[in-house]
């Protein structure tokens, strides 16, 4: 039991003892003492139980230690604390995130060890703990287990593994900033050494904090040690490059080039379409079915956007395919978003449903043999597009590079024809404030069509 209720005497001396200095204290009722060679290590150790005093810790009826001790003498290491934290978030987390973890995870968990001596090759290491360590499977008790427990892993894996339970340092350790800041320093370095991305980092670095609260949440940690760190994340800039987004002549011009290239080209040119005039996410776009759709005669129609499909490999799903169908991004699971779309976009669905028709469960889209539509096909597709529209210097640089700058166009397209942010965002699924952050230099444009508008007016009125 843990209690305020301390009383730490002096030291006393006892002329007849072989260790003739002793440090006498009680916790609670139960009385503690120690004896000390040399009256100095007994000051020392009579100071450090003050101290923890003075910091209001409770001590420990049984042992007699300040609480900080108590926990890093039963402390796990930092390797299967990380384990833990792995097996907690796996059930509930999306694919995606599921990977992102185990990238994570295996980027720090290297570099929080006692020393590195007979350190296995460092792609040996990784590919262990990425993949046998913070991935998980269904047992045959129908739970989920780490892969490790429930498949037979290479020599190379079980000998890695071994390494890094022995070397991990104590999760107590991470109360030390120098430590603590060696696995924040990981996450800005590549398997190879060279600098990872900023945004890489500062994908990794929630995870690292929250599995560091984790072990506070269950009292392996007193406080949260990245508050003790001076350490700044490198610099990201969120705000889209509109140099390389194209513009509505160009996107029509790409998605007009995606329909002239054989049936392939044929059949995805409406999934571009759907990119571009209603500004969907390509994992949004895959999963449609010609009922989440209202397609008029004339005149705009709408979509229902519900689910959406990011491919992130058969290792991270619950039904072991490599698309991950869940809700749309930051939302409910069962939320839903509307969009009005043009009448260009209900012609090309239209036109797709009747040269292509749906497959049995009424997907628009599919892949060339059947199945879910892959990212590597509609890439490859788009790669060709871009070959065949743009000029030799265009295609060299990145303009219109990734499929995704289509919705960056429809969303920018929609801001600079006047449509008011709020509706924008509610439009294309964000948040205003992600809205703000990615096309900040698309709504200024607005705001000063805006101003000059509101200028002219009160100019009329000054007239009159």
């Amino acid at each position: 039991m843990l209690t305020y209720d301390v009383k730490v005497w002096g030291i006393r001396k006892r002329a007849d003892r072989a260790t003739p200095y002793q440090l006498r204290w009680r916790v609670g009722a139960q009385p503690f003492s120690k004896s000390y060679k040399i009256k100095a290590q007994a000051d020392g150790r009579r100071t450090e139980l003050l101290n923890a005093l003075r910091e209001r810790e409770q001590f420990d009826t049984e042992t007699g230690l300040p609480a900080s001790e108590l926990r890093a003498l039963k402390s796990p290491t930092w390797y299967s604390h990380a384990r833990a934290y792995a097996a907690m978030k796996w059930p509930t987390a999306s694919a995606k995130h599921r990977a992102s973890i185990a990238d994570t995870l295996a980027t720090v968990t290297p570099k929080l060890v006692k020393d590195n001596r007979g350190a296995p090759a460092t792609k040996v290491l990784r590919a262990a703990l990425y993949s046998w360590v913070f991935r998980f499977v269904l047992g045959d008790d129908g739970e989920l287990h780490p892969r490790i427990d429930v498949v037979e892993p290479p020599a190379e894996v079980v000998a890695a593994l071994d390494w890094i339970a022995r070397k991990s340092v104590d999760i107590t350790a991470l109360n030390t900033p120098s430590v603590a800041r060696s696995g924040l320093d990981a996450m800005t370095l590549r398997l190879d050494g060279k600098k990872a991305a900023a945004n890489t980092v500062k994908r990794k670095l929630p995870v690292f904090s929250n599995c560091l609260r984790y072990a506070v949440e269950r009292e392996l940690l007193a406080a949260f040690p990245l508050d003790k760190v001076d350490w700044t994340p490198p610099e990201t800039d969120d705000e889209i490059d509109f140099r390389f987004v194209p513009g509505p002549k160009l996107a029509k011009k790409l998605i007009t080039a995606v329909g002239e290239l054989g049936e392939r080209g044929r059949h995805l040119k409406a999934f571009f379409g759907c990119l571009y005039y209603a500004a969907n996410r390509p994992g949004e776009a895959v999963n449609l079915r010609e009922i989440d759709f209202t397609l008029p005669e004339e005149g705009w129609g709408e979509v229902l956007l519900s689910t959406s499909t990011p491919r992130v490999g058969s290792g991270w799903t619950d039904s072991g395919e490599s698309f991950d169908t869940r809700g749309l991004k930051k939302r409910a699971r069962k939320a839903t978003r509307s969009a009005p779309i043009p009448p260009v976009l209900v012609r090309m669905i239209r036109d797709h449903i009747k040269e292509f028709g749906t497959t049995d469960d009424g997907r628009l889209f599919r892949a060339a043999r059947g199945g879910g539509l892959l990212s590597k096909e509609y890439s490859d597709i788009w790669k060709a597009a871009r070959l065949a529209a743009l000029s030799e210097p265009e295609a060299a640089s990145p303009l219109a590079d990734v499929p995704y700058q289509l919705r960056h166009a429809g969303v920018s397209l929609w801001l600079d024809s006047g449509v008011s942010p709020a509706e924008v965002a509610r439009r294309a699924g964000h948040s205003i404030a992600v809205l703000y952050r990615f096309y900040a230099k698309s709504i200024h444009r607005n705001q000063q069509r805006s101003n000059q508008q509101i200028e002219q007016a009160l100019e009329e009125a000054e007239e009159e």
